[in-house]
């Protein structure tokens, strides 16, 4: 019974979600907005689980000084105090965005920094990829080369000082191969949604009841 009850709660949401998405009518219409409110309480109790297990986590690792525990415990002092001062913003501003809030100072000085400290280290290792993804071995990889460098030199101003053509075959090759093979990726991953979705609605995909 533990596995059913979940599988016939998950096939009578899906087949509901299914009805009131083709008939916009009572009792129907409203019933899917209703479900996106209990989906955001239910996301909000998994992320309390996964903010208690986060803690459990690195508290033992603390504890039994596996390899990296000092990271763990830079995290659990960040995690504590985005919530200590969150709250406190909350309760003096009403809201802890505000600008003046002890919140937003953390926010603008300590994560805004990390977030362009993150951003930066991903740029070597972006230019590590297309190296090696750019070397012309094959056929078809020295037509990805070319396309990517006039692409790259469409979209700065030295592209169009060496041929004023180089923009506008920039801009067709956006615009029409490239584009393509995105609404191409695109289709098959609508249609492995689609397939997902009946598999998960039907009880054949059980993975999230582990």
């Amino acid at each position: 019974m533990k596995r059913q009850i979940p599988i016939l709660i998950t096939f009578i949401t899906g087949i509901v979600c299914v009805i009131a998405f083709f008939i916009p009518h009572r009792p129907f219409g409203d019933l899917q907005q209703r479900f996106l409110v209990w989906y955001a309480i239910v996301a909000g109790f998994t992320m309390v689980l996964g903010l208690d297990s986060l803690i459990k986590y690195n508290v033992k690792k603390i504890r039994q000084r596996k390899k990296g525990w000092p990271y763990s415990f830079v995290l659990l002092f960040g995690l504590g105090l985005v919530l200590v001062t969150g709250f406190q913003s909350w309760f003096r501003y009403n809201t802890p965005v505000e600008l003046q809030s002890s919140f937003m100072w953390v926010y603008i000085h300590m994560i805004v920094p990390l977030q362009a400290t993150m951003f930066a280290l991903l740029a070597f290792f972006i230019a590590s990829a297309a190296y090696r993804a750019f070397r012309a071995r094959t056929f078809e990889a020295t037509l990805l080369l070319i396309a990517a460098a006039i692409v790259m030199l469409g979209r700065v101003p030295i592209g169009k000082m060496i041929w004023d053509r180089i923009p506008e075959i920039s801009d067709w090759l956006l615009n029409v191969p490239q584009l393509a093979a995105k609404r191409g990726i695109y289709i098959g991953a609508y249609l492995g949604g689609v397939v997902m979705s009946l598999r998960i609605i039907l009880g054949i995909e059980r993975t999230y009841l582990a």
